[in-house]
């Protein structure tokens, strides 16, 4: 009788245990680009300051470090990997000369403009894009578990349901005026189930590739701000000023080309004026 009652009084451990274990959960980890350029939380009001970009354009590319711990399906090669993904999509770019992929350790011992500015100088670039992310997994155990926990083992039902949400975003950031030029982002979300014991290998796998969706929607998206920015520069509407180093003709924003164009038109209209009116004065001392 005491024997059957040590293996009730185990069995019913375990099953606590295995709800305690198993039971709902969630892990979220994220890198947030406002906590890394305002660590102080202060944010700055609306400045004056005006990005002069320098084409063709230097650009850093960079992971912001993580302020949650490390991301599931996030390591290191896995960052390499999509870090490599946007800077090919991207390097064939008209006026971009170099994009250079820099370790996030590199941005891990201070955040704010003024590490950034210390980082231009090291690497040599002109601005900087930042890759942010923030993830969330949930993970539920429901009926099944718990009878496959107790009965027929980890390996036969899938009891373990997971949801993951993952958001990519990618800001390119000027450190020497503390500004914003464009950013976009991309999403994902998915859920699958799991058995008992693949629960850690199917969210590890869940999660990365979660990460690889939402990066291929940032890069489409980040394309389309990038093009519409491009037709705002060349519109005059753009809070930039452009300087093209390839011709030296030192600023050529969209307002300063349009004025350049109107000058230079004025001239040929007012040359041709002038060869006109000499040909008529000529014409009329001949009859004379």
């Amino acid at each position: 009788m005491s024997t059957w009652r040590a293996v009730v009084v185990v069995v019913t451990v375990l099953v606590l245990a295995g709800c305690a274990a198993f039971g709902p959960g969630q892990a979220r980890q994220s890198s947030s680009l406002v906590s890394f350029l305002y660590p102080d939380g202060n944010l700055p009001p609306p400045g004056k300051a005006v990005p002069e970009l320098h084409l063709p354009l230097r650009v850093g590319l960079a992971f912001l470090p993580s302020t949650r711990g490390g991301a599931e399906g996030l390591d290191e090669a896995h960052k390499a990997r999509l870090l490599e993904r946007i800077r090919q999509r991207f390097i064939d770019r008209k006026f971009v000369s170099e994009i250079t992929v820099i370790p996030d350790y590199y941005l891990a011992n201070g955040g704010g403009y003024r590490g950034l500015e210390g980082l231009k100088r090291l690497y040599a670039f002109d601005v900087l894009a930042l890759v942010s992310y923030d993830q969330v997994t949930n993970v539920d155990a429901n009926r099944l578990s718990l009878s496959y926990l107790t009965i027929v083992g980890a390996f036969v039902i899938n009891g373990n349901t997971h949801d993951t949400a993952t958001l990519v975003d990618l800001a390119v950031v000027d450190p020497a005026t503390r500004s914003l030029i464009v950013r976009a982002g991309g999403t994902d979300s998915r859920h699958s189930s799991s058995a008992l014991v693949k629960v850690d290998e199917s969210v590890r796998r869940e999660a990365a590739e979660s990460f690889d969706a939402a990066t291929d929607r940032m890069i489409a998206n980040f394309d389309v701000a990038l093009t519409a920015f491009e037709q705002s520069v060349h519109d005059g509407k753009a809070e930039v000023r452009v300087v093209d180093s390839r011709g030296g003709a030192g600023l050529v924003d969209a307002a300063t080309l349009a004025c350049l164009g109107a000058l230079a038109l004025a001239g040929v209209v007012f040359r041709r004026l002038r060869a006109a009116q000499g040909a008529g004065a000529a014409g009329s001392r001949r009859h004379f």
